[in-house]
């Protein structure tokens, strides 16, 4: 059962003032006095209220929609996610509303508050840091929440993914036995995925009695970066002889750049990503790399979500797709 959200008319009666005054200061605040939208803002924002897009009837009843909130539509990652989601959201009859935020935690509270003014009946967001205002909206709202791409941080309420930081600290123990001594992390956009991905990295190399080291950026990933990053890295870290990357695209843009400079690969500078992509696998040398169920974890975390929507009470909160280490020929 949904739970009831702040109306118009509480802000309203919050206030002392009419329902058409409160909706007037939401359409155009300019036509009300300054002295009465500072009060209507201050109750909107203490009461928490949600604009509703959906039809008064149906304010309190299922909408057979969920939201989906990511950080990024063009990103291969995301895109495998949403296919694996929608074949369970089709089958059982429930409209996907997607929304994404380039990683900006302000944008996303602006696209939460446009997805739950549409009545949803769930939402699967993909980070777990959020602003006050992100989780206050949530709060208010009172549907069920599925945080996707990580198994082990804690979640609002429940969360479908992978163990980020033992897949790896796996993959850099295997730079390790295959020889490498000089393994650099490079890291893009340092979300927290990437920061946990780092922390995997540092403790396998602390386990070895070795010294860890990255390049890191805010830049978003590209195989342009990873051309920029293995330059910053061999010049930072003269030394280099492997290099783990937090995705394939920055671990793919290396390589090609460590082939233009006639680098041999993994002789010279072994090369690791992360998520194990085609792209990676066809390529030559093989990329060694990371693979996550995407689609797996999109249908899973649907799966979830759907079983809360419905009251269903679950095993757990965190729910782990697992992940394969591909070896590949670039360590």
């Amino acid at each position: 059962m949904k739970k009831k959200r702040p109306s118009l008319q509480d802000v309203a009666d919050q206030v002392g003032i009419t329902k058409m005054t409160v909706s007037r200061f939401l359409r155009n605040p300019e036509q009300v006095s300054a002295s009465l939208r500072t009060r209507i803002a201050q109750v909107v924002d203490e009461l928490g209220y949600i604009p509703n897009r959906a039809p008064d009837l149906l304010s309190n009843a299922t909408s057979h929609a969920i939201g989906v909130l990511l950080p990024s539509l063009t990103n291969q990652v995301f895109a495998e996610v949403i296919r694996g989601i929608e074949s369970v959201t089709d089958r059982h009859g429930y409209q996907t509303m997607l929304a994404h935020y380039g990683y900006r935690p302000e944008q996303e509270e602006e696209r939460l508050l446009s997805l739950l003014s549409y009545n949803i009946d769930g939402l699967i967001l993909a980070e777990r840091t959020h602003t006050e205002r992100t989780l206050k909206m949530l709060k208010t709202a009172g549907i069920p929440v599925v945080e996707i791409m990580d198994s082990v941080s804690p979640c609002l309420d429940v969360a479908v993914g992978i163990d980020n930081f033992a897949a790896s600290q796996q993959m850099t123990t295997e730079m390790i036995k295959r020889g490498c001594r000089r393994v650099i992390y490079l890291g893009a956009r340092q979300d927290e995925r990437t920061l946990i991905r780092l922390a995997g990295y540092e403790k396998a190399m602390h386990d070895a009695g070795l010294v860890a080291g990255n390049v890191m950026t805010p830049v978003s990933s590209s195989y342009s970066l990873g051309v920029e990053l293995l330059h910053a890295a061999r010049e930072k870290y003269p030394d280099v002889d492997g290099l783990f990357c937090t995705n394939d695209d920055i671990a793919i843009g290396a390589i090609f750049e460590c082939q233009r400079l006639g680098i041999k690969i993994p002789k010279q500078l072994a090369i690791a990503g992360f998520h194990g992509h085609d792209v990676g696998q066809v390529m030559s040398p093989k990329l060694a790399s990371i693979l996550t169920p995407r689609d797996k974890l999109g249908r899973k975390a649907a799966e979830v979500l759907l079983a809360r929507i419905k009251g269903k009470s679950l095993p757990r909160k965190l729910f782990d797709v697992g992940f394969e280490l591909l070896p590949g020929e670039s360590i």
